[in-house]
């Protein structure tokens, strides 16, 4: 007869899932990953099955084939209505009786702090936060884009990039570097060409977070228009973190603040000096800090809270992730 573990953790985001199977006493027995998870995308079905295979993959390698309880953090999992769904999707397999589904920032949330207690920002191809107490109060936001009230991310700061260089170029903006740097990195003569490569498809859809990289490294040399997006998003970055603390009566108490996701965790020097020093004035006891653990961690770590595991399995599942 199979073990039964304690905690089956899930990260699944837009681009791969993580899976860890892991004991009452902290020990991770298993390990899986998968592609992506897009209900939206590819319909919740098809999604579905693809988280399937990595969660069977982990169970079967693990010699467990239930979870005592599962602790699901999922990319898409924006509203209230969503979680329940994705809840019930979940609780229809046969791998545990009980299950938490919460959207995939609160596993960079609890990944970079020894409690659940702090907020997090992740900047990645998107923007999102949220933070937490330990008696269960959360604050978040939706996070859908700007129909919503929020700006950010990766693919923000490329079109930001890109709209200011057409601006400059045709005259109707600001003089600005990028209105060279950008077309030179896509390997056309000038913004009109680079316009119309993508436009037409030649210069792929995918290819346009390229452009962000472009404008920190424009930014870097000095360009004012460059370093105008990066202090936005330094700003809209620390006024997330800042609302969030407040929701949560954190703003008068030393708490973490989390920074998460790939334009975050590059660690741009004008990107992460501007929100120290926007933190700094908006929440001075606010404490940034860079998190680098996989999210993972934080989606085994809140299902030992769940379960009120004792702290020692806390850190053995700490230990083995860092």
């Amino acid at each position: 007869m199979g073990l039964t573990a304690a905690v089956l953790a899930v990260d699944a985001g837009n681009s791969k899932t993580d899976v860890a199977v892991v004991a009452p006493d902290g020990t991770v027995l298993a390990t899986a990953r998968g592609g992506g998870f897009r209900p939206p995308a590819d319909g919740l079905d098809k999604a579905m099955e693809a988280l399937s295979r990595t969660v069977e993959e982990a169970l079967s390698a693990a010699g467990a084939p239930t979870a005592a309880h599962i602790s699901a953090c999922l990319a898409n999992a924006d509203l209230p209505i969503e979680e329940e769904e994705l809840t019930e999707a979940i609780a229809s397999r046969p791998w545990s009786s009980t299950v938490t589904v919460r959207n995939d920032t609160f596993a960079i949330l609890r990944a970079g702090v020894p409690e659940p207690r702090g907020v997090a920002v992740v900047c990645g191809a998107g923007i999102n936060c949220v933070g937490m107490r330990p008696d269960g109060r959360t604050a978040r936001f939706p996070a859908l884009g700007r129909f919503s009230g929020d700006w950010g991310g990766g693919w923000a700061l490329a079109e930001e990039a890109l709209w200011h260089a057409a601006r400059a170029a045709d005259g109707r903006g600001e003089p600005t570097a990028l209105a060279t740097a950008l077309p030179a990195h896509y390997g056309v003569p000038d913004m009109p060409a680079l316009i119309e490569a993508l436009h037409l498809d030649r210069i792929p859809l995918r290819r346009r977070h390229e452009a962000t990289p472009v404008l920190f490294a424009t930014a870097a040399q000095g360009d004012a228009v460059a370093r105008g997006v990066v202090d936005h998003q330094a700003a809209e970055i620390v006024t997330m973190a800042t609302v969030a603390l407040t929701r949560l009566d954190l703003l008068d108490e030393e708490t973490p603040v989390c920074l998460g996701g790939s334009v975050l965790a590059a660690d741009h020097p004008l990107l992460s000096e501007g929100i120290r020093t926007k933190l700094q004035a908006a929440a001075p006891k606010a404490v940034p800090h860079i998190v680098t653990a996989r999210p993972v961690l934080g989606a085994a770590l809140l299902g030992l809270d769940d379960m009120e595991a004792p702290p020692e399995a806390q850190e053995r599942l700490r230990a083995h992730y860092t």
